[in-house]
């Protein structure tokens, strides 16, 4: 899905939420972020979100994937028991859906932390050290520790951005 087509499935989310007169809320995640905001990449395969309320939002987004022949799974929440508390800002303030994006350093901290080989998420990272203004590794591993204990931060995450540092 590119930036276009994302805004306009929110878009439809929010005229359905309308004819049934339920408000909901969105905070979006991942490739979908770095596609609307950052202007990263041209598209992702899906949007990565957790939303309330979820049982009309979930009825809602099968809605949308039939009438577009989309994956049933475009808009999903599979991510939600990986997320901890972070500031979030908001992106869309439609009539029935407020979109929200994390703050950049948040997106950090989770692209780091789930760094996977043969993904987006070296680029996403690096764009990310720059809208940031990060200069070494140390700068990313305070922002890392504001989410994430120590402990949790693996080995191959410190290599990773020790390497694309280049230190």
């Amino acid at each position: 899905m590119t930036a276009d087509e994302i805004i306009k499935y929110l878009n439809e989310l929010n005229d359905e939420l309308r004819s049934t007169n339920v408000k909901g809320e969105i905070t979006i995640y991942g490739g979908a972020v770095m596609c609307l905001v950052y202007a990263a990449r041209p598209a992702t395969k899906d949007v990565d979100a957790i939303f309330k309320p979820s049982s009309e939002i979930r009825l809602l987004i099968r809605k949308i994937a039939e009438r577009h022949g989309l994956p049933p799974d475009w808009l999903n929440d599979g991510l939600k028991g990986y997320l901890v508390s972070h500031p979030q800002r908001i992106l869309m303030d439609l009539s029935n859906l407020k979109v929200f994006v994390p703050e950049p350093d948040y997106m950090l901290a989770m692209k780091a932390m789930s760094a996977r080989a043969d993904t987006y998420d070296q680029t996403d990272v690096r764009i990310l050290i720059k809208v940031l203004g990060l200069k070494s590794s140390t700068d990313v591993f305070a922002i890392l520790e504001k989410y994430y204990p120590q402990q949790q931060i693996k080995p191959a995450t410190q290599y990773f951005i020790e390497e694309l540092l280049g230190e």
